[in-house]
């Protein structure tokens, strides 16, 4: 117990002595983040070193303790502790590089497979998931997805006054529990340090920051999560264990979760930068920067305790763990107001995912039959056929001088609407519609764009013309 006091405590005060310092330093070079007032709204050049004193307040509390000479410091294991070291220098040289000179979003995460290639080297591996056991060719991409994933999670939420740092010291102080709970001594004497670290830190770093943790700070510190959590999981063997790491780092998972699923619904980029960020959208709403922070510093607890509670109750509250933290995922999401999210929502529950579906379906099939067309009268049976399944009653059509009609019903339906295709020589294609019928009403915009172009196709294509009036009807 003293070894870990002496850990938290050293790394607690190296923070608070190192930031100042680091922090004058870097604003003597110049390294320091300016505002663009869209998604760097700070008044003044800050520096984007802090992740350095993190590093060094991290590493420099094993030293004290060894120097200390406490009986504690032979639980640290030294020989993985110099394997994982080239890791750890990969993931803080790239955040450094891209913080002073910056790096392409493919270049950084080429820069964090390596670290996380070099970390599965040197023994950080996943092997399974609450005793299913991974086959061998999994093992790799599993770890690397994994670390990769939650280096990036840490990474999108550093946007706003002490939010990584707050977020993520949750989730040590969460492990750090979670280790006394189980008489885990070896990952709490990992995992404190780093809490006292980024406690430290924090005094800096909360609004309004003198520094800010800079992607040498929060890819490291993502990276080293990966890490503690694949350590933390690899012992269980119940499904709520393997979650406890998830829940412990929700916030900045499911951030990053919301960040990809935005851009790939908008059909972004998902490396693009936005400000859709949770933070963002609680800035948005009229919150201040400090009462944002603290905010999720509050659904952070709220996580944790799932967390604590999912690794040492049984599996047959699984289910209450697990609707409890959904509950509260559904409610954050949906009082975000994220108007991609809720539309996405409604057109899979409301049917509207499947009705797309057939819509493209329907314009799909067409292309396919006027591509085949190998006559005027297979053009129009084609279109009469696919514009009666959209919901036209009327279709009237002339190709290369020839005409085609057909209608439905006999006498007038009122009130209805027509469009008509313009083509060269004087053809067209009219459709005519009542405004009363709802049938595949998405359809009818794609629809009339392939019509144009697929005619025009068939004008210069399709051989020889024939009438065909009476088998058009």
């Amino acid at each position: 117990m003293y070894s870990l006091i002496t850990l938290a405590f050293s790394s607690f005060l190296l923070a608070l002595v190192l930031t100042p310092l680091i922090r004058d330093f870097s604003v003597r070079r110049g390294w320091v983040d300016t505002p663009d007032q869209r998604r760097k709204m700070h008044r003044s050049p800050i520096p984007r070193t802090g992740g350095a004193a993190v590093v060094l307040a991290y590493l420099g509390a094993y030293g004290v303790l060894l120097a200390i000479g406490f009986r504690g410091g032979s639980l640290v294991d030294l020989q993985m502790v110099a394997r994982m070291a080239p890791a750890v220098l990969v993931i803080l040289a790239v955040g450094l590089y891209d913080d002073l000179y910056g790096l392409t979003a493919w270049k950084k995460l080429a820069g964090q497979l390596i670290a996380a290639g070099v970390a599965f080297a040197s023994g950080v591996q996943m092997h399974g998931i609450a005793g299913w056991v991974f086959p061998g060719w999994a093992e790799l991409p599993a770890t690397l997805i994994w670390m990769v994933m939650v280096t990036n999670a840490v990474n999108l939420i550093d946007g706003m006054d002490g939010l990584a740092t707050g977020v993520t010291l949750f989730a040590t102080l969460t492990i750090v529990t979670s280790g006394l709970q189980a008489n885990n001594i070896a990952l709490c004497m990992a995992v404190i340090p780093l809490a006292g670290a980024l406690l430290g830190f924090l005094r800096y770093n909360f609004n309004p920051a003198t520094i800010f943790l800079g992607d040498c700070g929060s890819l490291t510190i993502g990276f080293l999560l990966a890490c503690i959590g694949i350590f933390w999981s690899q012992k269980s063997v119940t499904i709520l264990g393997v979650t406890a790491p998830l829940l412990a780092l929700a916030i900045p998972l499911l951030d990053s979760g919301l960040a990809v699923m935005r851009r790939f619904l908008r059909r972004q980029s998902i490396f693009d930068a936005d400000r859709g960020h949770v933070h963002h959208r609680l800035l948005d709403r009229g919150l201040s920067v400090r009462q944002a922070a603290l905010l999720l510093y509050g659904v952070s607890l709220v996580f944790a305790i799932l967390s604590l509670v999912s690794s040492v109750v049984r599996d047959s509250y699984a289910g209450v763990i697990l609707v409890l933290f959904g509950a509260v995922t559904w409610i954050g999401i949906q009082s975000l107001g994220y108007v991609e999210i809720n539309m996405a929502g409604r057109l899979l529950l409301g049917g509207g995912f499947r009705r797309a579906l057939v819509c493209q379906l329907i314009i799909r099939n067409f292309d396919e039959s006027l591509r085949l067309a190998a006559d005027s009268n297979a053009v129009w049976i084609a279109v009469r056929d696919t514009a009666r399944e959209i919901g036209f009653h009327q279709i009237d059509m002339q190709l290369n001088g020839e005409q085609f009609c057909v209608r439905l019903a006999a006498g007038s339906i009122c009130p209805e609407w027509t469009a008509e295709v313009p083509l060269p020589d004087g053809d067209y294609v009219r459709l005519t519609r009542p405004f009363a019928v709802e049938t595949h009403q998405a359809a009818m915009g794609p629809f009339l764009d392939a019509l144009r172009k697929g005619l025009l196709d068939a004008k210069l294509h399709v051989p020889g013309v024939r009438k065909a009036a009476a088998g058009g009807v």
